[in-house]
């Protein structure tokens, strides 16, 4: 049985129940791929985890597929599992300008920074994320650069990035001088 159909078949048994068919394709690359509803994303991450043996969440990223979609924004996440020498790729459709899908941060904590920096760039809220800001925007940024009526010639954050560094420079000031009493 070759790794490919191993895959396949790891990730079918670990998600039954929790997609609909044709849930599968595979990329030009060979990796395997798997549309999950956003309502089982939680589940199907925890299967993948516990039943596939995927042990590693590689990343968290988002794909604006325009206003004009019905489902705009597609929420893509990539597992690894070092035991099985495989990955397998994720994807969650949400609808409109606002999107949102569970947070699966209790699953691997070193997602934390993946859902926010996802929430940053494309504006994708993770429930239950519990620290959910900007991550490379200052804060006070209404905007989310990745997404694709973001202006192509941008809008300087300039003078809110400046108060923000200038407010986080005195705030470890302070932090030196608290701990240079002690």
């Amino acid at each position: 049985m070759s790794n490919e159909s191993n895959t396949a078949s790891r990730v079918e048994a670990a998600l039954k129940g929790l997609i609909e068919d044709g849930a599968f394709s595979t990329d030009p690359g060979g990796m395997l791929s798997v549309r999950v509803p956003a309502d089982n994303i939680h589940a199907a991450c925890k299967a993948l985890r516990d039943e596939a043996g995927f042990e590693t969440n590689t990343f968290v990223t988002a794909r604006d597929h325009g206003a004009d979609e019905d489902e705009r924004f597609e929420v893509l996440y990539q597992f690894l599992s070092y035991a099985h020498k495989d990955r397998v790729r994720v994807s969650v459709m949400t609808t409109g300008d606002d999107p949102e899908v569970q947070s699966i941060r209790d699953l691997w904590p070193g997602i934390w920074f993946s859902e926010r920096e996802c929430f940053d760039m494309f504006g994708v809220r993770f429930k239950g994320h519990g620290d959910l800001r900007r991550l490379l925007m200052p804060e006070g940024f209404d905007h989310h650069p990745l997404r694709k009526d973001f202006p192509h010639i941008g809008i300087q954050p300039d003078k809110l990035y400046r108060q923000w560094d200038a407010a986080r420079r005195a705030e470890y000031a302070a932090e030196q001088a608290n701990e240079g009493g002690h």
